[in-house]
């Protein structure tokens, strides 16, 4: 099983792990974006306001007990679809720079998605990441609506080896970059399970968003 990155919030020496950067997003945050621009309303935000992660409230935060589904072997995820939202998009694999930063999916390519390439399959024991734009300069992207996602919503990873994992969405928060849960959101699992990351919260022309919304999901069948 390979662990899934942490990102390097403290003075240690860089390693090859993202940096608390992947979660800010400097250069998804910093685009001057179609929808603000115009004056148009934001992407939706999560129902939990921001606040420490053990805040959240406990309707939303627990899981139900399911069946646990087998876990799949190592295979790469290439499209994700989350019915309730009408995603159904490609997926890329991201790298870490020389920094140890994510590089965030192409900004001339909205409806596409990516996912942590060095982390953990999507379906495979560990956490899984697949981050994507909120907007771009073209418009709405493809996780445009993810705040709007519902504990119990479906997601389907479809991947190169022809199995789909299926995962059901266990919490939606938003916290802002600044207090953003590393650990919780990052750390590495026994089980199958899936984040999803994009921007949220509050927007500026100065500072871009201020927030993340995470999606927390766990593998509860394949297919």
């Amino acid at each position: 099983m390979r662990n899934v990155f942490r990102p390097r919030t403290t003075g240690a020496p860089p390693r090859r792990v993202p940096s608390v950067q992947l979660l800010v997003w400097t250069a998804l945050a910093g685009t001057l974006l179609l929808a603000h621009a115009a004056g148009e309303d934001g992407p939706p935000r999560p129902t939990a306001a921001l606040a420490p992660p053990a805040a959240a409230p406990a309707a939303v935060r627990a899981r139900p007990h399911r069946p646990e589904p087998r876990p799949l072997p190592a295979s790469d995820p290439v499209r994700i679809g989350i019915p309730a939202i009408g995603v159904d998009a490609p997926l890329t694999p991201l790298e870490l720079d020389g920094d140890g930063v994510l590089h965030a999916p192409p900004a001339d390519a909205p409806t596409v998605a990516g996912w942590y390439a060095d982390g953990t399959s999507p379906g495979a024991p560990g956490t899984a990441v697949v981050a994507g734009h909120v907007d771009t300069t073209l418009g709405p992207a493809v996780f445009h609506r993810l705040a709007a996602l519902r504990p119990g919503a479906a997601i389907a990873v479809l991947r190169e080896d022809g199995r789909t994992a299926l995962f059901t969405v266990d919490a939606v928060e938003l916290h802002a970059k600044d207090r953003f849960p590393d650990d919780k959101v990052y750390g590495d699992s026994d089980r199958p399970e899936l984040r999803l990351i994009t921007c949220g919260g509050d927007w500026s022309r100065s500072t871009g968003y201020r927030a993340n919304t995470v999606v927390f999901a766990t593998l509860t069948g394949t297919r």
